[in-house]
C-alpha cells in the first residue's frame, strides 16, 4: 500500500482523517493543498510528512511560471516557508525542505530545476519504503517469537510511504514467521490508533488488541506485554525522543515493569543539531480536538484546555533507537554520534 503518489504532475494521497470507516484519495495540484493536508491531520508521521514536503516543493516547481533561476528559486522559497509553517514538531519536513532547496540550486536554468527536483521527490518516496524496511530487519531481530508488543499511535504505512517504522518491525518480525500479538493503545484525543494502526494490522493479518490509554499500566502489571515499540517525530542527539503525546507515560510505565522500550525512526528523524529534548518545539494544536469528540461536545464551553500533540522521552528510558543504520543502544551520545559520523 502506497500512502502517497506522485502520478500526472499530481500527488495522491490517503486522506487519514476518514479512516478506518473509508478509503479515500486525496488529489492535490498544487502545493497549498499539501499544507492544508498536514495541517488538517489527512497527511501525519513524520516520515510521510517529510516526502509529502518534498512533493509539495515539486508541484511548487511544475506549477511555477518563472522565466528564470532567480524566479523559480523564489518560488521554491515561499512554498517552502508555507510547508515549514504547517507543523514543528517532525523534523523530517524540515529535512525534506533542506534537501529538495539543496538540490535545486547548482541548478543551470528553469527546466532542469524543475527536473531535478521532482526526481529528487521520487527518489525521496522510494528511499522512504527501503529505509523502513531496512528499520523493520534490524528491529525484528529484538523481537522474540509469542511477543507481545504494545504500541502507540500509528508508525506504520500510513506514517510513511510504505512499510512502516514501529509497525514496519512487527511486519518483519511477523514475516519471519514469529508468531506475535499487538496490542494498540487508542492515542487520544485523535485516536490514531484506534482508527490507523488497528485498521492496518487488520489489513495484514496480525492479531491486535485494542485498549484505551489509560489500560497500559494494568495490562503490562498483569503480564501481558513483552516490550513497546513506537516512532518518533524527533530525536535529539542525546537520545530524547520526541513522539505522540502519551508516549513518555508509556515509558515511564515500562520502565517500571521492566519491559523494553524501543524507538524506530529513520536517521532523517534525527535531529544532531540539537542537544537534547527540551530543544524541540512542541505543537499545541486545536482544543476542540480535546473538548469535541467528532461533532459531539465532551466538555463544557469555554473551559481551559491543554492539547500538546507530543511529549519528549528522556533517553534513559528507551532502551534502544532502529534506524536503517542498524541498532544504536545507551549511551546514544555515543551510539547516534557514530551515525552522525557516517
Amino acid at each position: 500500500m502506497r500512502t502517497i503518489e506522485w502520478k500526472d504532475n499530481k500527488v495522491i494521497f490517503i486522506n487519514q482523517t476518514k479512516l478506518p470507516t473509508k478509503l479515500e484519495y486525496i488529489t492535490c495540484a498544487n502545493y497549498e493543498c499539501i499544507a492544508k493536508a498536514i495541517e488538517v491531520l489527512a497527511i501525519r508521521g513524520a516520515p510521510l510528512i517529510g516526502v509529502a514536503t518534498a512533493f509539495g516543493l515539486a508541484l511548487a516547481a511544475v506549477k511555477s511560471k518563472a522565466k528564470t533561476k532567480k524566479q523559480i528559486l523564489s518560488d521554491l522559497k515561499k512554498a517552502a516557508a508555507r510547508l515549514r509553517n504547517t507543523r514543528p514538531t517532525a523534523v523530517n519536513l524540515f529535512w525534506a525542505v533542506e534537501r529538495i532547496l539543496k538540490k535545486a540550486n547548482p541548478q543551470p536554468d528553469v527546466k532542469s530545476t524543475v527536473k531535478a527536483v521532482v526526481l529528487e521527490a521520487q527518489a525521496m518516496a522510494e528511499e522512504d519504503v527501503q529505509i523502513n524496511k531496512k528499520i523493520g530487519e534490524y528491529g525484528a531481530s529484538l523481537i522474540k517469537d509469542s511477543s507481545t508488543i504494545l504500541t502507540h499511535c500509528n508508525a506504520g504505512a500510513l506514517a510513511c510511504v510504505d512499510y512502516g517504522t514501529a509497525l514496519g518491525v512487527i511486519r518483519a518480525a511477523w514475516e519471519q514467521g514469529k508468531k506475535i500479538k499487538v496490542i494498540a493503545d487508542e492515542t487520544r484525543p485523535l485516536l490514531q490508533g484506534a482508527r490507523l494502526t488497528t485498521w492496518e494490522l487488520k489489513q495484514l493479518g496480525i492479531p491486535v488488541t485494542l485498549i484505551t490509554d489509560n489500560m497500559a499500566a494494568y495490562v503490562m502489571s498483569k503480564g501481558l506485554v513483552d516490550c513497546v515499540i513506537v516512532g518518533a517525530d524527533r530525536i535529539a542527539s542525546n537520545g530524547d525522543v520526541a513522539n505522540k503525546i502519551g508516549t513518555y507515560s508509556v515509558a515511564v510505565l515500562a520502565k517500571q515493569h521492566k519491559i523494553p522500550f524501543y524507538v524506530a525512526a529513520p536517521i532523517s528523524t534525527i535531529d544532531f543539531e540539537i542537544k537534547s529534548g527540551a530543544e524541540i518545539p512542541i505543537e499545541q494544536r486545536n482544543p476542540s480536538e480535546v473538548t469535541k469528540t467528532g461533532n459531539t461536545k465532551i466538555a463544557p464551553d469555554g473551559i481551559n484546555v491543554f492539547n500538546f500533540a507530543f511529549d519528549v522521552t528522556p533517553n534513559e528510558l528507551v532502551s534502544s533507537i532502529i534506524s536503517e543504520r542498524g541498532i544504536a543502544k545507551p549511551p546514544y551520545k555515543v551510539s547516534l554520534g557514530r551515525w552522525m559520523q557516517k
